[in-house]
């Protein structure tokens, strides 16, 4: 790991000093709790009814691509816009410390990175190394990060911590948040075969060693900037795997623009009307929107 990089595993520090951490490049680890557990518990309903008599992580050797893509497209929108999704991160952030008036997050995202190759476009993407601040994300916005079932270090993710300060030549600037909103999101489950979406991509070979793989349990959360250079490891195992995530914003470090520092993302647009209030569901102001546009 460089210098630069400290793995916290259950730290009892306060949002404010993890915040700052994470904005240098430093990553959190934390063991479920009753908040965790209580989303991918939701998770694993939906998942079991969705692909019965299968288990969800074997799935995938049961359907033909365009059948299981087509499974994927209906399960997905429906984990994000279920009211217990929303209700368990509301618990699981507060577990951790984050000011209800103060922290907005958006919905999660149900990931599965197929085995041996099977479905890596569309719904079912596999993640090239990117930072998320190259796809319009504010570079204070936070990722929180789950397995839903058992992982192993072979189907997992990877950070690449090299590149938390050294910039990678890319073509950020080809993506717009709201123009994907509009003519991009919603035909992923068409991409199977090859994704025709156009999106950042490294535009240099890229130096992936050393590279760090949280392994944890389901419920276990991993936090990072959304900064930092992250991919979806090469699934070469036997089994789908399966993860929550979504991220945060802290309404004062949006209004300062403070955060990780910017070394090569040159994307446009925002994603910050997609945040929720811890407390209440509200939206950002409007007027700290229209500072990212």
């Amino acid at each position: 790991m460089m210098p630069n990089n400290t793995l916290f595993i259950d730290s009892a520090h306060s949002d404010d000093e993890r915040r700052e951490l994470l904005y240098q490049g430093q990553l959190f680890v934390y063991s479920p709790t009753p908040g965790t557990l209580a989303l991918c518990k939701l998770a694993q309903e939906m998942l079991e009814e969705a692909f019965h008599p299968h288990h969800p992580t074997e799935a995938q050797y049961h359907y033909p691509v365009d059948e299981y893509a087509a499974i994927l497209s209906k399960l997905k929108p429906a984990f994000i816009h279920h009211p217990r999704a929303k209700e368990a991160i509301q618990m699981l952030l507060t577990e951790r410390g984050c000011d209800p008036d103060k922290t907005y997050f958006d919905v999660p995202r149900l990931r599965t990175s197929t085995a041996e190759g099977y479905l890596t476009t569309g719904i079912a993407f596999a993640f090239h190394p990117h930072r998320d601040t190259w796809y319009s994300a504010p570079m204070c916005q936070l990722n929180w990060w789950m397995p839903v079932y058992p992982i192993e270090a072979d189907n997992g993710m990877a950070f690449h911590p090299y590149y938390w300060d050294h910039p990678v030549k890319n073509n950020s600037e080809v993506y717009n948040y709201q123009d994907w909103v509009k003519n991009s999101r919603f035909i992923a489950s068409q991409q199977v075969g090859k994704d025709t979406r156009v999106q950042p991509t490294p535009q240099e070979e890229m130096q992936l060693d050393p590279q760090v793989r949280v392994v944890s349990p389901p419920g276990g959360v991993t936090v990072f900037s959304a900064a930092q250079m992250h991919s979806s490891i090469p699934n070469t195992t036997k089994r789908t795997r399966i993860s929550i995530d979504f991220r945060t914003v802290h309404v004062e470090d949006v209004q300062n623009r403070h955060g990780a520092p910017n070394i090569d993302s040159r994307c446009t647009g925002t994603t910050m009307g997609d945040y929720l209030r811890i407390s209440d569901l509200a939206h950002v102001p409007d007027a700290l929107i229209q500072m990212y546009l």
